[in-house]
């Protein structure tokens, strides 16, 4: 299942972090049944899902943004600068 981060129901990327930084704390300290333990590891997969998808959609915002600092800009002959 992918997660749309534009779902309103998908959290921001600081919140899916923190969450799933939570998830893994729990899953390491341990003392879980087997069934808490396989659904706090798939909740953490989908955490780390929107937390990819923010980042690869911070990742074309950049490319984006350095390409247009990177073109060439025309400028008038007449244009004090």
């Amino acid at each position: 299942m992918v997660v749309r981060v534009a779902d309103e129901k998908a959290p921001s990327y600081e919140q899916a972090r923190e969450e799933l930084t939570e998830v893994v704390r729990r899953l390491e300290t341990g003392g879980l049944t087997l069934e808490q333990s396989i659904e706090l590891w798939e909740r953490g997969e989908k955490l780390a899902a929107i937390c990819e998808e923010w980042l690869q959609g911070a990742r074309v915002k950049l490319a984006a943004a350095m390409a247009r600092r990177s073109e060439p800009t025309t400028q008038d002959d007449d244009a004090p600068f």
